[in-house]
């Protein structure tokens, strides 16, 4: 599966990383095989296989999994205090969906 140009620097963009002239064929390449690879597991016979709904039903033996606190104390506040942008007690981060 072939990409263009256009796709490729799309993908730089959700990624949010910077590629040069150069790179944009290379990554297209690359990201190609990769697609072309993902798309033979589509041809793998799975109707004998029950789908998994989690990746194990092992649980955590050391400690359970429950909040400490509600409330940002210590080191959460003061990360939160840091943040160049706050919103309602959190940080603010730019949408990553249009």
């Amino acid at each position: 599966m072939a990409l263009s140009e256009k796709e490729v620097i799309h993908i730089a963009d959700l990624a949010r990383i910077k590629i040069g002239e150069d790179e944009k064929k290379r990554f297209g390449k690359e990201l190609a095989a990769i697609l072309d690879f993902i798309g033979e597991l589509d041809e793998i016979d799975t109707s004998g296989v029950v789908p998994m709904t989690g990746g194990t039903k092992e649980e955590s033996i050391f400690r359970s999994d429950e909040p400490v606190s509600n409330s940002l104390e210590g080191e959460g506040a003061d990360l939160v205090g840091a943040s160049p942008k706050k919103k309602n007690g959190h940080i603010a981060v730019p949408s990553v969906f249009e």
